[in-house]
């Protein structure tokens, strides 16, 4: 049988905006199922023929019906992505290598974004209607939250979270040895006199950056001043003039558990008290987002390997939507110490 030639001109009217994949395959001389696979990312099919109907699919203006092909797959290709206190800078960073990698695997991204950790149980309400395939998740969820996904057969990734008695999968920084190795640097160079200025009491990762730098001070006999903020560039600005009235004046180091806040402080420190850093007050951060190496900061903190973190929540969620009964597992990554000119370092 010859083969049938493809037109020199795309079709144009009525017919042309409602082609069919049954038309692409007349046209390209296949089957409706290559014509499936060749819009199927990772699918198994022949360069030339793949070559073949999308040719024929561009000539006849045809799109696949993404409805469509959830009802034969049973999936969305919707990926929740849940997301505490986007005002800390750390976040956007995450978020964007998430939907990068999310989208290079043919997913996308539905964004659901806290002010609070504490709002979760409002945001689950909203995710469930769309039928997502998984969700990647950056804020601290309770054992019946985390059974709400497990009951409904979606898998989940905690993003610098673990599960408590609920499993759950998840990928994480370690938070805590950053932090220590942050309090082991300030204390081999002589400073005595901490403050730290910590994030909101329901944060996950703040208070465990909290009770390592807490733990290890307390291993030298030192005890700090403590101020509580939001993790934005304000509550670094209060939380030193507050430290500072504290200690009355007498400060050698601040600690705060993240960059924004310890850019706040550091420009509070300069215009309201005149200290020069870090000859007169070593601070320090940790994330190690991009606007912490700006000149004016040059931040000495811990720098998380957000494109690592990201890529391997993503790898872990596809694989637990392919292969549903996965075991919980977590993946830990060490963050890198990045010695900067806020502080003071022997």
């Amino acid at each position: 049988m010859p083969k049938k030639k493809l037109p020199e001109a795309a079709p144009t009217g009525a017919g042309a905006q409602g082609a069919t994949s049954y038309d692409v395959a007349e046209l390209a001389g296949v089957s409706q199922s290559a014509v499936s696979r060749a819009f199927r990312k990772g699918a198994s099919i022949a360069p030339k023929t793949r070559e073949k109907i999308m040719r024929a699919a561009s000539q006849l203006g045809y799109q696949p019906n993404a409805f469509a092909r959830g009802l034969i797959t049973r999936r969305t290709n919707l990926v929740a992505v849940v997301i505490s206190n986007l005002t800390n800078l750390y976040y956007p960073e995450v978020l964007a290598e998430l939907t990068q990698r999310l989208s290079e695997a043919g997913h996308r991204v539905l964004l659901f974004s806290l002010s609070s950790e504490s709002e979760v149980d409002a945001v689950l309400g909203l995710i469930w209607p769309y039928r997502v395939d998984g969700a990647i998740v950056a804020a601290r969820l309770k054992d019946e939250q985390i059974r709400q996904f497990n009951d409904r057969g979606v898998p989940i990734i905690l993003y610098n979270r673990v599960g408590e008695a609920e499993p759950a999968a998840s990928v994480c920084c370690d938070s805590a040895a950053g932090t220590r190795e942050l309090v082991r640097q300030l204390l081999a160079a002589g400073h005595r006199r901490f403050g730290i200025i910590a994030g909101p009491e329901d944060s996950y990762v703040g208070e465990e950056r909290l009770e390592s730098a807490r733990r290890h001070l307390a291993a030298a006999d030192i005890e700090p001043f403590l101020y509580r903020g939001g993790f934005d560039y304000r509550s670094g600005e209060e939380g030193l003039r507050a430290l500072m009235e504290a200690s009355g004046g007498a400060l050698d180091a601040v600690i705060c558990t993240n960059d924004a806040m310890a850019m706040g402080a550091i420009d509070c420190a300069r215009a309201t008290y005149d200290l020069a850093i870090p000859e007169r007050l070593s601070i320090v951060g940790f994330d190690g987002v991009g606007p912490a190496t700006w000149g004016g900061y040059q931040l000495t903190t811990i720098r998380q390997p957000v494109r690592r973190m990201a890529q391997a929540a993503v790898d872990m969620l596809i694989e637990r939507i392919e292969q549903p009964g996965m075991i919980p597992e977590q993946r830990l990554f060490g963050g890198e110490f990045l010695p900067g000119r806020s502080a003071r370092l022997g």
